[in-house]
């Protein structure tokens, strides 16, 4: 039996001493308010619809909270936490694209054609135009609706942007990854370009702000010039803690005895998060909205460790379908909660938030028939069961085929080289390369001796292309039932198999060279005109047009990268 020593700490010695004692708080950062309104009890229906505001932050990893014994400092954060529900049994997507979409349409990835990768910065893509998104549904409650922070979900015509989209107004970027102060992104080498957007232009006067303190003051202002007698909703989605690590000196100098450097930026970038969701509350409760309101908070993918993130004890990372890369730090937190201060196991996905909230808002869901998401406000707010009782995180046909997966592994049902995972009750499968699959210790406790993690990754996905664990068990997918519950993997094949008949077709297009910014003013943003647009739905090549003039710019144009491209090619020999 092999033995693995991390510096004189088993693994239960370092569970022990508090890596998985998710209650521990921390002082709070937000003025006690209106305490005693919050406890008051309210009617079984709320007087008047709420105002809802929702947070998402990017790739904090599920260790990197407070209440789940970080040791990064997050008092705003465990605070609203522990007066409201804490969601321990919630499920997001592993990358970024596939939550937002799921979030903003309450269907699964293979509903809307976004089931691989993420929406790049170039390809003819976005959010289908035929899905009735949250924010327009909230609209017709008669919601006024904004939008802060990152987009994600396509802009290659003006129809994609949030602003077309059920949002009233919208600051933020529309592409995956920008700087915190100049807003440059690139996508490629030479291929940059500014992304910071007020509604449909380009916000060039904003350069230079943080943007998490940005986004917060923002969402200060859209509150000071509302009315709270009207229901507003607000999505706040911050590009923090996303890659390039970034952060004030200050915030920084709070971690200066943290070894690992990247960890200390990472934890400083959270800290400042922190900080700007008090700003956020603080400016909830000065302008009278806090009594009436529902704040969500939720991740969007796990933490990418490489970059200073941890899923500890969780198996996997960011772009996984390990529950490292799926499952995600998320509660709610509102004085309307008939039941607070409390934990819920019940099982919740992202997709849940847009049947829930269109509920709350007295919206109308008869007309939006096919949703994959529940209303899970009985189960948040009254401590019932949840109606939800599987997930599907994913089934992506087109991602790298597991080279030893094969039908005959999927009992002639379900090609097990093709990635997909799925959770049923207590079961949890994954088939084909679930991707990166470590167990990575917090990144503060340097200089571990030897890869004792590595090596039980090795030793376990060795020619393998099923996994099967009871995920209530073992809630760290440490130990794989596969091979002792064929009849499990049978029925979650099934599932797979159900599931798949429903997908519509990937929408993947090739990257086009018109969306370069140098041909957009030097910013990121809309390229393809309402007429030659649909020309470049659904693929990477243009299809056939009846205007063969259009056709033909799109010709000249790619004639003249190809002799751009042969001329520098000519110059680098």
């Amino acid at each position: 039996m092999a033995v693995y020593a991390l510096t004189g700490f088993s693994l239960v010695s370092l569970l022990s001493f508090g890596y998985l004692s998710w209650d521990w708080m921390k002082p709070s950062l937000v003025a006690d308010v209106a305490t005693d309104s919050m406890e008051k009890s309210l009617p079984p229906a709320f007087a008047r619809p709420p105002h809802i505001i929702f947070i998402l932050t990017d790739d904090q990893g599920y260790h990197d909270v407070g209440y789940h014994g970080s040791d990064i400092q997050t008092p705003t954060l465990d605070r609203l936490a522990a007066e409201g529900v804490k969601l321990e049994n919630y499920y997001i997507q592993p990358i970024c694209t596939p939550s937002r979409s799921q979030l903003i349409t309450g269907r699964y990835q293979i509903h809307t054609g976004l089931q691989h990768s993420i929406i790049r910065p170039r390809q003819p893509n976005c959010l289908p135009l035929d899905q009735v998104t949250l924010p327009q549904k909230l609209q017709e409650a008669g919601y006024s609706t904004h939008m802060v922070g990152k987009w994600h979900l396509g802009f290659y015509k003006k129809e994609c942007l949030p602003t077309r989209r059920g949002f009233d107004t919208f600051l933020g970027s529309l592409t995956g990854n920008v700087d915190y102060y100049t807003y440059d992104n690139c996508d490629g080498p030479g291929v940059c370009g500014y992304d910071l957007h007020e509604g449909e232009d380009v916000a060039w006067d904003q350069s230079g702000k943080y943007s998490t303190f940005l986004y917060a003051q923002r969402v200060s202002k859209i509150l000071a010039s509302h009315s709270p007698k009207e229901p507003i909703f607000i999505y706040v989605a911050f590009q923090a803690v996303h890659t390039p690590l970034q952060s004030p000196k200050e915030y920084i100098y709070r971690y200066r005895s943290m070894g690992n450097v990247a960890r200390r930026k990472y934890a400083a970038m959270v800290t400042c998060m922190d900080e700007a969701v008090k700003n956020i509350t603080w400016a909830l409760k000065k302008y009278g909205y806090y009594d009436n309101s529902v704040i969500v908070f939720s991740t969007d993918n796990g933490g990418q460790t490489f970059s200073g993130g941890s899923n500890w004890p969780l198996r996997g990372r960011k772009g996984t379908y390990w529950e490292g890369g799926v499952r995600g730090i998320g509660f709610v937190h509102s004085p309307l909660i008939k039941r607070k201060r409390r934990t819920s196991w019940a099982l919740v996905h992202i997709t849940d938030w847009y049947p829930t909230l269109v509920s709350l808002a007295r919206g109308n869901l008869s007309n939006v028939p096919g949703l994959d998401g529940y209303n899970v406000w009985p189960a948040i707010s009254e401590g019932k069961e949840s109606p939800r009782t599987e997930i599907l995180h994913n089934i992506d046909p087109l991602y790298n085929h597991a080279k030893y997966g094969s039908l005959e592994d999927g009992f002639g049902i379900w090609n097990t080289a093709v990635q997909a995972s799925i959770r049923v009750g207590e079961w949890k499968l994954l088939t084909g390369d679930p991707g990166y699959s470590d167990w990575i210790p917090p990144q503060t406790l340097t200089n571990f001796p030897g890869s004792w993690w590595n090596l039980e990754r090795l030793t376990d996905g060795l020619r393998k292309s099923v996994w099967l664990f009871n995920i209530t068990a073992d809630p760290y997918e440490r130990y794989d039932l596969s091979d002792q519950r064929p009849d499990v993997v049978r029925t979650l094949l099934m599932r797979l198999v159900h599931y798949n008949q429903t997908a519509i077709p990937v929408r993947y297009p090739a990257e086009n060279p018109r969306a370069h910014p140098d041909f957009n003013g030097g910013a990121w943003g809309p390229w393809a005109s309402e007429d030659d647009a649909e020309e470049w739905e659904g693929g990477g090549e243009p299809l056939k047009s009846r205007n063969k003039k259009k056709k033909c710019k799109i010709c000249k144009l790619r004639s003249f990268f190809r002799k751009l491209n042969t001329r520098l090619m000519s110059n680098r020999i």
